[in-house]
């Protein structure tokens, strides 16, 4: 009689204990559960959304002068590339070697003061070799005619700030008063269907620089 009671006993026991023990397991399963799903959303707040952010990049990208004399350009200094944003376009045309031709020519007519008080302008600047393809002897005689190389001079600048992509197939108004047209896509453009863009979309304080491997000549020149 005995021996039935204690038994009785433990199996009472044994099922009492035995809801407190799936309870305590599924409160602990619930727990874990919450950490995984509070761990799964930190590191979704803090992974960065890749496309977002090769989007940011790529538009970045897009923004940066090209070309293959860019890689001429000196790395630091006022001639670099973040230099030359610093200064108004005249100023900061003359910190950059290749230019040097073109800056002489910008003091002999006296436009120096112009282009730097200038807003919202883009330059086409011809590099020291553009100036080359010219007859010394004729070159001689533009430099020293101050009408002359005001007019031509003039004619290379644009009186709105133009990007890559208004390059594509435009025609703008100059302060000379003629027109000029520039074609291309990507990397690759031209003005007046001669001149190259050797480095494109080149910032400086009030414009926007494409150095162009060819002197441009106003129509009535």
């Amino acid at each position: 009689m005995n021996t039935r009671i204690r038994r009785t006993a433990v199996i009472v026991a044994a099922a009492a204990v035995l809801p407190l023990a799936l309870s305590a397991c599924s409160d602990s399963g619930s727990d874990s559960g919450k950490s995984d799903s509070a761990s799964k959303a930190s590191a979704s707040a803090t992974t960065p959304d890749d496309g977002m952010s090769g989007g940011g990049t790529t538009a970045a990208a897009m923004d940066q002068p090209f070309g293959a004399a860019c890689s001429a350009v000196p790395k630091t200094g006022a001639g670099s590339f973040d230099g030359m944003a610093k200064d108004p376009v005249a100023t900061a045309a003359s910190n950059n070697p290749a230019l040097s031709t073109l800056v002489a020519a910008v003091k002999k007519a006296g436009l120096v003061d112009t282009l730097n008080n200038a807003q919202n302008i883009t330059v086409f600047a011809p590099t020291n070799d553009a100036f080359k393809k010219i007859p010394k002897a004729t070159l001689d005689k533009v430099l020293n005619d101050k009408a002359q190389l005001t007019k031509i001079l003039t004619y290379h600048v644009v009186g709105k700030k133009l990007t890559p992509k208004d390059l594509e197939n435009g025609s703008f108004d100059t302060l000379e008063k003629s027109k000029l047209t520039t074609s291309g896509s990507g990397e690759s453009y031209t003005v007046n269907d001669s001149a190259k863009v050797v480095c494109g979309n080149v910032k400086t304080a009030n414009a926007n620089v494409y150095i162009i491997d060819t002197v441009l000549m106003p129509p009535s020149s």
